[in-house]
């Protein structure tokens, strides 16, 4: 197929792609194709239905977000769980929740794999584990011709990534089993849920007992499609319009590799 004929099928068919959970992810960040619109049609849709929302929180910052958030799962405080953030921003909110509910804290790496020449397009994603876990997009495969062994070759460049994050984060220290646990995946929030959908998809074949999502803030749309993916959502917020994410907090900065060695350093390790 000539180059531009695929390229067009592909812009075309994005916002399917968006629907199905699979718009851009890269180091954990989301894009926001799509989102304003269908922020704008929920929005008409809820103010059509006479819905009212509350207006959204404001966090101080993500340790602020990650103390409200940790009481929100209080439940859990004496359950066998295992709190996995997705970095870098999730990381801070996690190690609250961690403490909070004396659980041990891991990281959970997910990383596109882009289409070759068009990496901004997400084909598939691979997820940090005991062995690597990959969820294709075979709606793109198909659309993009993508051969195997470029998919393969691809996949393997993001293992090595998520490999060397891993020893840059947590050294030598083992993975968290998960098998039989109630896990807690945790984020600063959520845009369009890409990342946490390839997430919890992944996670599912590591067989925890149950999966809940917990965020400070989203939209109720990304919430919808991951309500159906997790076995339980804790969202604090959901602002009616939604914008950034770094909008909800007062104080947003960016973490550095270092802030998030020194996170996970401070909570005490656990079995």
């Amino acid at each position: 197929m000539p180059l531009m004929s695929w390229r067009r099928r592909l812009t075309e068919s994005r916002s399917r792609c968006d629907r199905r959970g699979w718009p851009d992810v890269a180091d954990g960040t989301l894009s926001n194709v799509g989102v304003s619109a269908l922020q704008a049609t929920a929005g008409m849709a809820a103010d059509a239905a006479g819905l009212r929302k509350e207006p959204p929180m404001l966090f101080n910052d993500r340790t602020d977000a990650g103390r409200k958030l940790a009481q929100a799962l209080e439940r859990y405080k004496n359950d066998h769980v295992v709190v996995l953030a997705l970095p870098r921003g999730g990381v801070q909110v996690a190690t609250e929740i961690a403490r909070y509910l004396d659980a041990p804290l891991d990281l959970l790496l997910v990383r596109k794999i882009g289409v070759p020449m068009h990496p901004e397009l997400a084909m598939g994603a691979i997820v940090d584990g005991l062995e690597p876990i990959v969820v294709r997009n075979e709606h793109v495969l198909r659309l993009a011709d993508v051969p195997e062994s470029s998919f393969e070759d691809a996949q393997r460049r993001e293992w090595e990534e998520i490999e060397r994050r891993r020893r840059r984060y947590l050294g030598l220290s083992p993975h968290q089993e998960v098998f039989g646990r109630i896990v807690v995946i945790v984020d600063d929030g959520i845009a369009t849920g890409a990342t946490m959908m390839a997430a919890i998809r992944a996670l599912r074949q590591r067989k925890p007992s149950k999966i809940v999502v917990a965020v400070p803030v989203a939209p109720l749309e990304a919430l919808a499609q991951l309500n159906q993916a997790a076995d339980e959502t804790v969202c604090l917020s959901t602002p009616a319009f939604f914008e950034a994410i770094g909008a909800y907090y007062q104080d947003f900065r960016q973490l550095s590799d270092d802030d998030v060695i020194a996170l996970i350093q401070s909570v005490p390790a656990r079995p």
